[in-house]
């Protein structure tokens, strides 16, 4: 009975895990630029006492979805996504570089040109600070134009260029916030051949039904490992009733 409990309660506990994963996807499925987590059952040997061939499963996460979301169009100023592989640099809530395929971009109060989630925009030589302007563009090269404050629309001035980079998915891990940083802890070299599509987001790569279709099978998956609980507990509980019948 005591194996029969701790195989259920491992078994349900992995469940969880690998529910909470998919539960992370589905509630990011709206978010611009998002990557979904990916997770996958694997065998690892139980430790301690007892033959080496024994093992159970554990959910681990395995990286995530590199594939690139669908681009939607929207027509505003500061709306980029990137087209085909590379990111966006940005500052991390640290002061180090990260990266972020979210391109809703905005202007803040003092005039530093930020993530939707308020993370400044990098450029070569460090944040973008944006000058009083009439009207604000980015191109698909990343340089972000402005027609000054009080100046005709002829006026044109290019006031920066939002550093894009392109380093190898696998050397990319993902920060609590939600950001990307190299495992190395340096800076991505900037890419020119990374191009900005004006004008419009990138969805999230979730696939939201299959996300939903995994929801329902870990769901199972857990009730039927609560039954096996169950059913050791009602085995226990016969046996002691057969021993005191027979004594």
């Amino acid at each position: 009975m005591d194996r029969l409990v701790y195989v259920a309660m491992s078994g349900a506990k992995e469940t969880l895990r690998a529910q909470t994963a998919n539960s992370h996807n589905l509630a990011n499925v709206s978010t611009v630029g998002f990557r979904a987590d990916l997770s996958a059952f694997q065998a690892e040997q139980v430790q301690g006492a007892g033959l080496p061939s024994r093992a159970y499963a554990t959910d681990n996460s395995v990286g995530w979805d590199a594939s690139s979301g669908t681009l939607e169009q929207t027509g505003r100023e500061l709306d980029v996504a990137v087209q085909g592989q590379g990111w966006i640099a940005v500052q991390s809530p640290q002061g180090s570089e990260a990266y972020t395929r979210a391109g809703d971009l905005r202007v803040d109060p003092n005039g530093q040109l930020t993530t939707a989630a308020g993370y400044p925009v990098m450029s070569d030589s460090g944040p973008i600070a944006v000058p009083p302007y009439a009207s604000i563009s980015v191109g698909r090269d990343g340089s972000v134009s402005i027609v000054p404050l009080g100046q005709t629309p002829q006026t044109i001035a290019v006031c920066a260029r939002i550093k894009l980079v392109n380093p190898p998915s696998d050397s990319l891990t993902r920060s609590g916030s939600g950001l990307f940083q190299l495992q190395s802890g340096g800076d991505a070299e900037a890419d020119a051949t990374v191009q900005l599509v004006p004008g419009a987001l990138e969805s999230s790569n979730v696939n939201m039904a299959s996300a939903m279709t995994n929801m329902i099978e870990l769901s199972r998956t857990y009730d039927m490992q609560l039954k096996s609980i169950k059913a050791a507990e009602d085995n226990d509980s016969s046996s002691t009733k057969l021993l005191q019948t027979s004594s």
